[in-house]
């Protein structure tokens, strides 16, 4: 009877604690624990700490509400303005009703990624190009309050949104380093001129003051004297007046002459020409051609031909001396003891009165041609030397 009490006891004891074992839970400090009671949700959430449910009819799950990161994946789209862009961002959220979580959606994380993809995508086609690069902290409000807006049935918040990277085309990257580029340089052509602007005014109060006091004048030239002789070099500037070159220049000139008018030139024989004696370069004496523009040229209108039956121009007789400066003109003689030409005294040519000549023996072979000997060119004449290879 001890002995049966004993082992009922012993049986009492195991059954208890394995159902301690079976029943005993650990809620970590960072998780929420939603029990399931025969399929129903309990109305208490239990806490971090350890916990007790039912075996085989409670079921406990634990939900993370730590803030999650979570990487968008890179989607591409077309700007309102026409560009072909790849953007990817980042989010930020954690669970704040882990009743919520469990219960009104199946995996709140994939549901998550998938809404910030699609407001991903939906931000890009209603933003610029311009607003994509320069203005991202309002985009990242905007996409911020469309993934929270139904995020919040899911007892799920939203933290923070941020844009990542905005991948270009590459055609688009030069165009976009060329209008920077063009920029640039306006703003440092404005730049050059203003400071010529200003440069230009101050150099013109310069010189009014300089104006004022002649002395200022020669003071600057020394200076600028002294500025590059302090260089290492071997140039030597010497300051020289203009007016001296001008009083040299009438100096120069005449004393009858009239002032700006230089001397007057010689005339083409050597002697100095008479100041009222028109000048044979351009006076009137000369062939010149006729004034009359209509008038046909002689050069063009003449023959170009000479007429032979015409009578050429009148020369020296036989014997008489030439013009000034020629040899005289010698008579032709026919040379003496020569008969004149007759062609009616020429016989007839008759092809049967040319004899034909035959070789006696036969014809000889052609032998080999020996170095330094001289054959026969295909005129008759000696040929080169041929050398047998």
């Amino acid at each position: 009877m001890v002995q049966e009490l004993v082992i009922a006891v012993v049986v009492v004891i195991a059954a208890v604690v394995v159902y301690g074992l079976a029943a005993a839970r650990v809620v970590k400090q960072y998780e929420r624990g939603v029990v399931l009671r025969l399929g129903r949700l309990h109305d208490r959430v239990r806490d971090p700490g350890f916990t007790m449910i039912i075996p085989m009819v409670d079921r406990l799950h634990k939900v993370n509400m730590q803030i999650v990161t979570m990487p968008v994946p890179a989607q591409d789209g077309i700007t309102r303005d026409n560009v072909t862009v790849r953007v990817d961002a980042v989010i930020y959220f954690k669970v704040v009703d882990a009743a919520s979580a469990v219960i009104q959606v199946e995996d709140y994380q994939f549901a998550v990624s998938q809404m910030a993809q699609t407001s991903l995508r939906s931000i890009i086609g209603k933003s610029d190009l311009d607003d994509l690069l320069s203005n991202r902290e309002k985009l990242n409000e905007g996409l911020e309050l469309m993934i929270d807006s139904p995020a919040v049935g899911w007892g799920v918040q939203i933290d923070r949104v941020e844009i990542k990277d905005v991948s270009l085309p590459e055609t688009m990257k030069r165009s976009m380093a060329r209008q920077a580029e063009a920029d640039r340089e306006r703003r440092a052509r404005v730049i050059n001129a203003d400071a010529e602007l200003q440069a230009s005014k101050k150099l013109s109060e310069a010189a009014q003051q300089m104006s004022r006091q002649p002395a200022a004048l020669q003071l600057r030239l020394l200076q600028t004297m002294v500025a590059v002789a302090a260089e290492k070099n071997s140039t030597l500037v010497l300051p020289f007046p203009v007016e001296l070159l001008r009083f040299l220049e009438r100096a120069q000139m005449p004393q009858g002459s009239p002032q700006g008018q230089g001397p007057t030139p010689p005339s083409p024989g050597g002697a100095p020409a008479e100041p009222g004696a028109p000048d044979p370069l351009t006076s009137g004496t000369t062939d010149t051609p006729s004034s009359d523009p209509l008038a046909p040229d002689p050069l063009l209108t003449g023959p170009l031909v000479p007429d032979p039956s015409a009578p050429g121009p009148a020369g020296p007789a036989p014997g008489e001396p030439g013009p000034a400066g020629s040899e005289p003109v010698v008579p032709e003689r026919e040379p003496e003891g020569i008969p004149p030409f007759d062609p009616d005294a020429v016989p007839p040519f008759e092809p049967d009165t040319i004899p034909s000549y035959e070789p006696d023996g036969p014809d000889p072979e052609p032998g080999p041609v020996r170095g330094g000997d001289r054959t026969d060119g295909p005129d008759g004449r000696d040929g080169p030397d041929r050398t047998q290879t």
